[in-house]
């Protein structure tokens, strides 16, 4: 018996990514998934795929007026919710006086806005027997990021939106909480690592020294919407490989070894 059995769930962003491998763990451990993605071919292809209790819905999240509907057709296919994951988004670098104010809105809109939109439509389902809502946020939102200054502000809206729903919502028995990926091997991550320099610079910041994958991000959604976190509320947790442990200075393994240094 899996941890999520019989449980309903939503993933926006569903079609590809840590969406994607949380839809498979998700399904794996017995729920049943829509995948809320703007991606039809891949999406459409990724339900086929993985049968019946795994379903598709087009949306656009950048546009408010799809989203009620995406949740509502998502609640019919399901017969009902108990798990809202809000994944999807996407960032542009560039630094302020070089951004499209367009951009600007659109990221704003994909990465933070949705979350209201989505939550707003959803909570209603939640409500009269609890759930649990899961919002990727990002290190970007924690600590600043060259050149991400859309993306940060987005993100960092994503951790405090998630602490202020889960006071909302905690005497509904809905438990809101958010994830802070690090370095992850995505799409989103993909033109950095297509940089040596940039992304060694990157690595360089990185305790574990290594890029982590959708997959790690997907094991900590499955652990917050199941019943192994049933106390947990309010929280971010950042899964980065030490990102955001780490104050910046040189690592002492790195450059001592084993030695001590006593100063």
């Amino acid at each position: 018996m899996g941890m999520l059995e019989n449980k309903k769930a939503i993933v926006t962003g569903g079609a590809n990514g840590i969406g994607e491998q949380t839809v498979r763990l998700f399904l794996e451990h017995g729920a049943s998934v829509v995948i809320a993605d703007m991606n039809a071919d891949r999406g459409k292809q990724l339900a086929d795929e993985l049968g019946a209790k795994a379903a598709f819905v087009e949306v656009d999240l950048s546009a408010p007026e799809q989203i009620g509907p995406m949740i509502e057709q998502a609640v019919g296919f399901l017969g009902g919710l108990d798990i809202l994951v809000n994944n999807a988004g996407f960032g542009i670098y560039g630094r302020t006086h070089l951004i499209d104010p367009a951009d600007w809105h659109k990221i704003i809109d994909v990465n933070l806005n949705a979350l209201f939109h989505t939550c707003r439509h959803a909570v209603p389902h939640l409500m009269s027997h609890g759930g649990s809502i899961i919002n990727t946020a990002s290190v970007s939102g924690t600590r600043a990021d060259y050149g991400f200054n859309a993306y940060a502000a987005a993100k960092g809206g994503v951790i405090n939106y998630t602490r202020n729903l889960a006071l909302d919502y905690a005497l509904d028995n809905i438990r809101v909480n958010c994830i802070s990926p690090g370095l992850i091997e995505t799409q989103l991550t993909g033109p950095l690592r297509g940089h040596p320099d940039a992304f060694q610079s990157y690595m360089d910041n990185i305790p574990m020294s290594r890029v982590g994958s959708p997959m790690e991000i997907a094991k900590v959604m499955l652990f917050l919407a199941s019943d192994l976190a049933s106390y947990v509320t309010g929280q971010e947790i950042a899964v980065d490989g030490g990102v955001t442990a780490w104050n910046g200075q040189p690592r002492f393994p790195k450059h001592f070894g084993d030695t001590v240094v006593k100063g």
